[in-house]
């Protein structure tokens, strides 16, 4: 367990979905200080960033922010999946399992453009197509969450297999070459098996929102749409489906589309955080207001996805406030002119039809209000965190105990304690 995530107590069905969604955060929460990095450059210098936006330059961008900007795609697709292949890695096997983890984690990674797979085609106007390299493919959250602690885990199970039977001297050039073997076979692994089946669990909730949209079933789009975000496929879905088709729509009289604001409304997160920092562990409590500013105005959903996964029950919290957003603006016929990139409040006010700002706004809040609400009554307004609490306030004072009587005999913590 990560030391950013309390860990899940009890025993039963509950507690072990805990203590799995705390593994996945744990693998998050340690590289927040890497998405909040994605998140200020992507909402500073892409095109319809702030820079461009203040000085008035979106369809012409200044040459500073295309230079800078080339750090936006490497930085979400390559750095992020890799550091979340090495820290889970690192949860499992320390730094060795960290760097076969990450090893694998490429492969996983290169798999679209080794394989050439060709996504499911949603909009005839726009033919699939399969990367052509590395630039071209999306971030595969999904394979690092797999790949990473697996391949840390085979390599600390043959550790453990040969461990007192290597001959003196032969102990670095075994354990080297052991950790490259598992590490590059994983990558293969994941190449032809990890990273293909990731891409099409990707495309098959694609090609199943787009199936909703189409049969104009747009509240019950969030059913899919807000797990598949904390599952960080939130990229896969908005680019793959609603952006193409969103564009087809906002071309004709209207104007606008209501494709554009499924997935990237603010308003459920906000929400997830608001109730996560009033009623969510004491001790993860200090980290929700910088990660609500990155969230709110930066737009960068990535950053509450953690907080979810610590608590997999506030994906109901997820879904009911992304539904009341979309209910809204159906009835409302609202939309947008444009994607909201990055998806915060700022970029929605930009791209928002003149008529429609205060309406979309007002389904901000409410998407936020509902989230807050749903989400406090799931965390049980903080009831269920007082025991644990008190309980980890106990072993921290008997550590500190143990601690102050090891310093005055001079001896380690560990022989007082016992």
């Amino acid at each position: 367990m990560s030391d950013y995530t309390p860990a899940a107590t009890g025993s039963g069905a509950r507690a072990r979905v805990q203590r799995f969604g705390a593994f996945l955060a744990g693998m998050v929460m340690p590289n927040l200080g890497a998405f909040i990095a994605f998140g200020l450059v992507t909402a500073l210098f892409i095109p319809t960033g702030w820079i461009n936006t203040i000085a008035g330059t979106t369809e012409n961008p200044l040459p500073i922010t295309v230079q800078i900007g080339q750090l936006v795609g490497p930085l979400i697709s390559i750095l992020l999946p890799l550091l979340i292949g090495y820290t889970g890695g690192k949860m499992v096997y320390e730094t060795r399992g960290a760097v076969v983890g990450a090893v694998a984690t490429l492969g996983g990674m290169l798999s679209p453009v080794a394989l050439q797979l060709v996504g499911i085609q949603l909009n005839a106007d726009e033919p699939a197509a399969a990367p052509e390299n590395i630039a071209g493919i999306a971030p595969n959250f999904l394979a690092a969450f797999i790949l990473g602690p697996l391949t840390a885990l085979l390599l600390k199970l043959w550790d453990r297999a040969i461990a007192g039977k290597v001959k003196g001297g032969f102990e670095m050039l075994v354990d080297n070459f052991s950790a490259g073997i598992i590490g590059g076979a994983m990558a293969v692994l994941g190449l032809y098996v990890v990273g293909w089946a990731t891409f099409w669990v990707a495309q098959g909730l694609g090609a199943a929102t787009n199936a909703l949209v189409e049969a104009k079933l747009l509240p019950l789009v969030s059913i899919i749409v807000e797990p598949a975000k904390i599952l960080f496929l939130n990229n896969a879905l908005n680019h793959g489906v609603f952006t193409p088709l969103g564009a087809e729509q906002a071309a004709g009289e209207a104007g606008k589309s209501i494709l554009f604001m499924l997935e990237s409304n603010p308003g459920p997160g906000l929400g997830i955080l608001t109730a996560m920092l009033l009623f969510g562990p004491r001790a993860i409590r200090p980290t929700v207001p910088a990660a609500m500013v990155v969230h709110f105005l930066g737009g960068i959903h990535e950053i509450y996805f953690p907080y979810v996964l610590m608590k997999p029950i506030l994906v109901i919290a997820a879904i009911a406030g992304g539904a009341t957003g979309v209910l809204w603006e159906v009835i409302w016929g609202l939309g947008l002119r444009a994607p909201a990139s990055p998806g915060s409040v700022i970029a929605w006010i930009l791209v928002s039809p003149p008529d429609n700002v205060l309406l979309n706004l007002v389904g901000i809040v409410l998407a936020a209000a509902v989230a807050a609400l749903v989400g406090s009554a799931l965390l049980k307004f903080g009831r269920g965190e007082s025991a644990a609490d008190e309980a980890m306030n106990l072993e921290a004072a008997q550590q500190k105990s143990a601690q102050n009587k090891a310093q005055s005999k001079n001896q380690p913590a560990a022989d007082a304690a016992s």
